[in-house]
């Protein structure tokens, strides 16, 4: 792997998991020195981390990592609602579904095991469970310009659910929505694949919602949310 690579990786893993906050300066000086590279890689990664959207370069502020807003949950939700349902549809079709009953037995186990309480010790197990789902719906789909716009709105979304790792509750509503997808595709039903996905996508969007109010923003200091906010939980509760 070449250097830039594993820089990129490095950083994006670090912006994802929140290492790296929001609104962080990317000084290169400092992470050449700590990444024991020299600036050609770095320019490379994070040139590439821009095209993704999770940093942003501006005149006289240099690289920031990319803030979290209302409206950009609003478009990725929006994204989402496009690409993931018509990927669980393609993934319901297809006539090798393997992957996905040995995935239905681990969400099953995790499921089980969030309802005992064994919740503490479970999370990274989960995130990586819930990962390996991800990628397999974007390979199952069979459509490589898909799985390739799946990829790009991955690394906004894993920073959004990490807004979300302390919340029990949630993380047992979530299994058994992940669960249900994968029942249908199993199954061969597409329509339900869709719909499934489709719910999950809701609750989430909804749980990401109350989590950047209490955890970014702070209770009561948001004011009235914008339009695109709105509209869009009009359009969930509808559903």
């Amino acid at each position: 792997m070449k250097q830039g690579d594993v820089v990129y990786e490095h950083l994006r893993e670090d912006i994802v998991e929140m290492r790296l906050a929001p609104g962080s300066v990317l000084n290169e000086v400092e992470l050449t020195e700590r990444l024991s590279v020299s600036r050609t890689p770095l320019r490379e990664a994070i040139q590439r981390l821009a095209r993704e959207g999770l940093v942003h370069t501006t005149h006289g502020r240099g690289t920031t990592v990319a803030e979290i807003s209302l409206d950009d949950v609003v478009k990725l939700v929006q994204m989402r609602e496009a690409l993931e349902p018509y990927a669980a549809r393609l993934c319901a079709r297809r006539s090798n579904r393997s992957v996905f009953e040995g995935l239905r037995v681990e969400l099953e186990q995790c499921r089980n095991d969030l309802y005992a309480g064994a919740v503490e010790d479970k999370y990274e197990g989960y995130y990586e469970l819930i990962t390996r789902f991800d990628d397999a719906l974007a390979e199952g789909a069979d459509n490589h310009y898909l799985a390739a716009a799946l990829l790009e709105l991955r690394g906004h979304l894993y920073r959004l659910r990490r807004l979300a790792r302390r919340r029990p509750d949630r993380m047992v509503a979530t299994t058994d929505e992940h669960l249900a997808i994968c029942n249908a595709i199993c199954e061969g039903d597409e329509v339900l694949a869709v719909q499934a996905a489709s719910v999950h996508i809701h609750n989430s969007f909804r749980n990401i919602l109350a989590a950047l109010m209490e955890n970014v923003v702070g209770p009561g200091l948001l004011g009235p949310l914008p339009p695109t906010v709105t509209d869009q939980l009009d359009q969930v509760d509808d559903g």
